[in-house]
Order: C-alpha cells, then sequence, then structure tokens
C-alpha cells in the first residue's frame, strides 16, 4: 500500500486532500491477516505533510491578519487626501483668495499627522495640498501616484488580501479536520492491531491446555 493511496481523489478548493475515514480498519487492510506497519507509517507520513501545510497557512494567515490594517490605514489616509483635494476644487479659487485676505496676517494652518519613521519612533508632519502620493510596493520599490490611481491600487490590494485571508483560514479549518480523521484512523488501525493479537494470543493458550 503506497503513501499515494491514503490521500483520496477528492480535494478542497485549492488542491489540499481529503482524508479517508476507514470505516471497516479489516477491510481496509485487506483481511484479517492484513500488515499494520506500512499503513500506519503512511498515516504518520499523511498527518506530517498537513502539519506541514497547516504552519505554512498559519504562517501566512498572520502575515495577511498583519498587512490588511495596514492597507486599510493607507486606503483611508489617500481617501482622505482626495476628499480635502475634491473639496478644494469645489469651492474654487475666489473663496481661497477672500479667506487670504481676511486672514493674511493669520495665514490657515494646514492639517498635521503622524507618520512611522521605525517600530517605535513617530514623526509630525503638516499636510500641503498635493494630488500625488508615494507608496511602498515592496522590496524597497516606491512609486508615486495620483490621489485616484493609488486609491483604486489600495482598494484591489485590500479586496485581494481579505479575499486570500478568507480562503487561508477556511484552508486551516479543513486541514485541521483532515488531521482530526487521520488521528483517528491511526488510533483505530492501532487498536484493532492490539485486539487482533489479543485474540490469537488468547486462541493459542487455549489450544495448549
Amino acid at each position: 500500500m503506497s503513501a499515494k493511496s491514503v490521500f483520496q481523489e477528492e480535494k478542497n478548493p485549492r488542491g489540499i486532500p481529503k482524508a479517508p475515514f476507514i470505516a471497516n480498519v479489516e477491510e481496509y487492510l485487506g483481511g484479517p491477516d492484513g500488515a499494520v506497519e506500512t499503513p500506519l507509517k503512511n498515516f504518520q507520513d499523511a498527518i506530517a505533510k498537513y502539519r506541514y501545510m497547516d504552519a505554512n497557512l498559519t504562517q501566512q494567515r498572520k502575515g495577511l491578519e498583519d498587512k490588511i490594517p495596514d492597507i486599510r490605514k493607507t486606503l483611508h489616509m489617500v481617501e482622505f487626501l482626495q476628499e480635502k483635494r475634491e473639496d478644494k476644487d469645489k469651492n474654487g479659487d475666489l473663496e481661497d483668495d477672500l479667506s487670504d485676505e481676511e486672514n493674511s496676517d493669520n495665514p490657515k494652518k494646514l492639517p498635521t499627522t503622524t507618520f512611522e519613521l521605525n517600530d517605535t519612533l513617530f514623526a509630525e508632519a503638516e499636510l500641503e495640498d498635493t494630488d500625488t502620493v508615494y507608496l511602498w510596493l515592496g522590496a524597497n520599490v516606491m512609486l508615486s501616484y495620483k490621489l485616484s490611481e493609488a486609491a483604486s491600487l489600495l482598494r484591489s490590494k485590500l479586496d485581494l488580501a481579505e479575499a486570500s485571508l478568507k480562503a487561508t483560514i477556511e484552508d486551516l479549518e479543513f486541514l485541521r479536520e483532515q488531521l482530526t480523521v487521520m488521528e483517528v484512523n491511526t488510533a483505530r488501525v492501532y487498536n484493532w492491531d492490539v485486539k487482533r493479537r489479543r485474540e490469537r494470543r488468547l486462541a493459542g493458550e487455549a489450544d495448549g491446555k
């Protein structure tokens, strides 16, 4: 019996194979004299593969759960800048000129924000009127985008990350179900073998009397 025969052809949407439940151990082993060593080893190999996938997906889930709030926060900031820019365009230059004349000695204060320099250090900055932002794309690459383009890109990335997180959580739940099935299979085969050995021992003792 090969290790491949442990897995069923049925898979989940991301291609993770489903584990079979061994309802009839004797039939699965090929009869009352079937060997258990190879099936048990195959079960352990299958469990190891499921646990490896579980570890990878758990790490992937953590990365997405860290990434999504950052994308959402960046998108909110871009939308804020976009809203301020649109409000200014609607009001026009006339209102700005009147405001400048009335407040020539007290110019309008620019909005301020804080930005992260590293994990524990933040700095304060004034937000000048702009229609361009710079986004980190990873691998030390930063590109400039118009506000509308940046918002569209970030929404796309957020939707993709949230869909990926949902699929990852579903895969983790599916994997843990398969791990449980394989552990139950292992226990059933082991217990069946213990029972068979005991019955044979008792039968041998009865024949010797």
